[in-house]
């Protein structure tokens, strides 16, 4: 996610504790922060679909997917 993206959640934050969010600010912050979960959601798994466990014998395993 852009850098400049991460900064209009946080603009939107310190603008919701201020004077609270208008109807389109609380729409567009909600589409950034679903954005950026997403985003998350495809790091965290393609970092855990390269994780290899070792069995204490040196040999690798592919870290399985729960079901």
């Amino acid at each position: 996610m852009e850098q400049s993206k991460i900064d209009r959640i946080n603009e939107l934050a310190r603008i919701a504790k201020e004077r609270g969010l208008t109807n389109e600010e609380a729409d567009e912050r909600h589409a950034l922060r679903q954005e950026y979960l997403d985003e998350w959601r495809r790091s965290t798994i393609a970092t855990l679909e390269n994780t290899y466990i070792d069995d204490g014998s040196g040999k690798l395993k592919k870290l399985k997917k729960k079901k």
